[in-house]
């Protein structure tokens, strides 16, 4: 594919000047800047076939600027976007030339379309939110500002626009997710507890928070997580994400938290994303958490209540850390009830629990 940039952006040029004249706009720099954006999405799709969904770039400043100039000078939204599916759609078909001549294997190619559609879904968006932020006519109120500020040194911008966010983004970190009412009270109380700076912002009309707990040094998320237990921080749950330095690792750090967050959601109270790699990792694998439900979580359902005595009562033993007598207190059943309960566990599941507990385990956590 890369062979074929130049054959790719000469393509996505000329479908992109058809589907509106850019000389049309009345601004003489426009058509050079265009251009120069609809590189950018060609390299932007070059570069995340490269490094995978894992390695996922973010959308280049060179196509935001591009949509957020579309919104001052009126270009419709819908031309706009038409310009990126045309992208999208000779990207997707030099590719699947390419797949037909290397003989990709089937599973391979499917994964690779996938993740295209993942990382072009995620242009589009960024693409109409940075057009729709422009195209508001209302002057935005000091949170606002913050929030839009967090959201574009998260995207990968360089320049703080001039919002001061009384926080040092060349320090350390540890960011922080929460999600609940009362949210933001709690992130205030752990930054005083823990005696770190707070830079926190909320989305827009959700009780969700993304965090960041800044000073000179690094503090260890056990430690957070320390403090975080001596604070009433009841129908709030909280993700911590691991301690990095520099602005680089101060979107690390979020990226940790967020992908905890979930999981903190799902389990109850507060989740360290060094607790949860794995299962946060296997979240967004769907052929490994498909097959995890299909083989140790699908079988439970026969049972008459739907395996919840079984989910409810492995959960439990995994808490207890897989102790008999702790299991049958924390559900108030006689150890003979456990233990029967496990053993048609391993009955409906084909395996003894020693081989599966692991994998049974995951399949729990990963069980919305």
């Amino acid at each position: 594919m890369r062979e074929r940039a130049a054959e790719l952006e000469a393509g996505v040029l000329t479908r992109a000047r058809a589907i509106a004249d850019p000389a049309s706009v009345g601004d003489p720099t426009y058509p050079q800047r265009l251009d120069a954006a609809m590189r950018a999405s060609v390299e932007y799709a070059l570069t995340g076939l490269e490094g995978g969904e894992r390695r996922a770039p973010p959308v280049p400043e060179a196509i935001l600027a591009q949509a957020r100039l579309d919104a001052r000078l009126k270009v419709p939204l819908d031309t706009v976007l038409r310009r990126q599916f045309a992208v999208d759609a000779l990207f997707g078909d030099l590719l699947g030339e390419e797949i037909e001549r290397c003989a990709v294997p089937a599973d391979l190619a499917r994964r690779l379309r996938r993740e295209g559609s993942t990382r072009f879904d995620r242009l589009l968006d960024a693409v109409g939110d940075e057009y729709a932020r422009e195209a508001q006519i209302r002057p935005l109120g000091g949170a606002a500002r913050r929030r839009e500020c967090v959201k574009r040194l998260l995207a990968g911008e360089l320049v703080v626009a001039d919002v001061d966010l009384n926080y040092d983004l060349d320090g350390c970190h540890l960011a922080v997710m929460a999600e609940g009412e009362g949210a933001d009270a709690a992130l205030r109380e752990l930054a005083r507890r823990c005696d770190r700076r707070l830079l926190a912002v909320q989305r827009e009309e959700e009780p969700i928070w993304a965090g960041w707990l800044g000073g000179a040094r690094p503090v260890a998320s056990a430690e957070v997580a320390r403090r975080l237990g001596e604070i009433d921080h009841a129908g709030v749950v909280i993700a911590l994400g691991e301690p990095a330095g520099g602005l680089t690792g101060w979107r690390f750090s979020h990226l940790q938290a967020k992908a905890a967050l979930p999981i903190a959601a799902r389990e109850g109270g507060a989740v360290r994303f060094a607790d949860v790699t794995l299962v946060a990792a296997l979240r967004r694998d769907e052929l490994i958490a498909t097959s995890l439900r299909r083989l140790y979580l699908a079988p439970l359902e026969a049972a008459r209540d739907g395996g919840a005595a079984a989910r409810e009562t492995l959960r439990a033993w995994f808490r207890c850390e897989r102790n008999i007598s702790s299991t049958a207190a924390a559900l108030g059943v006689d150890r003979r009830t456990v233990r029967n309960r496990l053993r048609a566990v391993e009955a409906q599941v084909g395996r003894p629990l020693a081989e599966v507990a692991l994998d049974l385990e995951l399949a729990l956590r990963l069980d919305p």
